[in-house]
């Protein structure tokens, strides 16, 4: 079982694999700007979600 299942989170964003990008810096947005937006939304649940634990251990 992994992490995410056992506390109840949202699986983490999968990277984007070296070949997904073209390194050109032209795409718009890049697969990397996709990622890291993906990411920063990721971590802000998994924060949210800890928040309400805490606050239901009380």
């Amino acid at each position: 079982m992994s992490e995410h299942t056992k506390n109840n989170s949202p699986p983490e964003p999968e990277k984007p694999l070296k070949d997904d990008c073209c390194g050109g810096g032209s795409c718009c947005p890049c697969v990397w700007d996709a990622y890291f937006e993906k990411l920063d939304e990721w971590k802000d649940k998994v924060k949210m979600l800890e928040k309400e634990r805490e606050n239901t251990n009380q």
